[in-house]
């Protein structure tokens, strides 16, 4: 008797992009619930320098401690629930003041002075600012919103030893572009996942890489990715394959003719290339709507050349995003049609098959 064969995977039902009910869980699940990237350890390089994480309506201060830890707290004073920083990112004065009423509260998030209060029925240590867990990995800062989150070295797996040769925390930001989206922030994911679109959509894209020829990584439960190599005589990913910089000093001859491209659920697209890194992190905004904050990062001793040139990969990228961009809101506008029904997944489709797995799991009980 013969076995009948596997089901063929589909994507998800359209209440997984359309549902405010859903939105809510998997915000709550993954946003929430989970370690996200929240920048870079170099936009806070002193103590007291800070900036603002909205993490889905949340404000989020991370900064920088007299002892050079980085914390991170709700930006909320515990007299009257005012928000303590408005401006998207600076110094502090060695303190963080209410504007409202003069609280203020030390980096480490201590409550140093409360005007009026009567001290004698009143401790300032049981009001010090509600804290966010944060930790960083090579130099990308991560917050959990969560009271008692497992360690960030649970989300990230093998990823720390995989690509501990990219240096990613000795390299610098050089230029970021931020991008608004008509889209469900996991369809960003599922597009950057896969690249049976690059022959229609990114023919500058399709030049430098063999779109059959990726390597995936098998799926952790965290996060999918991968490897590319290049085409023929390309070097980087940029607007002529052309490689303008010094390889990155530790990369071995094997990774210097590959890119790696991962995303870390629930917020974190990696791609890590011979010569840089770009990084984009997704920020929900509505059900169909995400901001992308994309940047490229590059060695210090690059950008200290005075013929450093970054345009040739960042003008590629640019194009690239937007050309996905574009084909990500078409989708979205798709599966909000009466007449959307789930499709089936090729085999070369695995890692997104995977993905969908791991947000019925977390938002839906294991149940479609």
């Amino acid at each position: 008797m013969l076995t009948p064969a596997p089901p063929v995977p589909k994507t998800l039902p359209a209440r997984y992009f359309t549902d405010p009910e859903m939105y809510r869980r998997e915000i709550e699940a993954f946003y929430f619930g989970s370690w996200i990237c929240a920048g870079r350890a170099g936009q806070i390089a002193a103590p007291g320098e800070y900036f603002l994480r909205d993490v889905c309506g949340e404000s989020i201060i991370v900064t920088r401690d007299a002892g050079g830890l980085v914390r991170a707290f709700h930006n909320v004073c515990r007299h009257r629930g005012t928000r303590l920083v408005t401006t998207i990112a600076g110094s502090l004065p060695g303190r963080i003041q209410c504007p409202y009423h003069g609280w203020s509260y030390g980096l480490d998030g201590c409550l140093m002075g409360a005007p009026h209060m009567d001290e004698s029925n009143f401790d300032r240590r049981d009001y010090p600012l509600h804290a966010v867990h944060c930790d960083v990995w090579d130099g990308h800062i991560f917050i959990h919103l969560g009271e008692r989150p497992e360690p960030l070295s649970g989300q990230l797996g093998a990823l720390p030893e995989k690509f501990a040769h990219w240096g990613m925390g000795e390299l610098r930001l050089k230029k970021r572009i931020v991008y608004d989206v008509q889209a469900n922030w996991k369809l960003l994911i599922q597009n950057f996942n896969e690249c049976l679109h690059c022959p229609l959509l990114h023919p500058a894209l399709n030049r430098l890489t063999d779109y059959l020829g990726a390597d995936n990584e098998p799926p952790a439960p965290t996060y999918i990715g991968g490897a590319m190599g290049f085409r023929g005589e390309a070097e980087t990913m940029s607007l002529d394959g052309k490689r303008r910089r010094d390889y990155l000093p530790a990369l071995t001859r094997e990774e210097r003719r590959k890119v790696c491209y991962y995303a870390i659920y629930p917020n974190f697209l990696l791609s890590l290339h011979p010569d840089y890194m770009m990084t984009h992190t997704l920020w929900p905004k509505a059900i169909d709507r995400t901001e992308i904050v994309c940047e490229f990062h590059f060695h210090p001793d690059e950008l200290a050349k005075p013929d450093f040139e970054a345009g040739d990969a960042i003008d590629f990228w640019d194009l690239t995003n937007r050309e996905d961009w574009a084909i990500v809101e078409l989708s979205q506008a798709g599966i909000q049609s009466r007449a959307y029904t789930p499709g089936p997944y090729s085999s070369r489709e695995e890692l997104l098959h995977c993905f969908d797995e791991a947000v019925v799991a977390k938002c839906d009980g294991n149940r479609r």
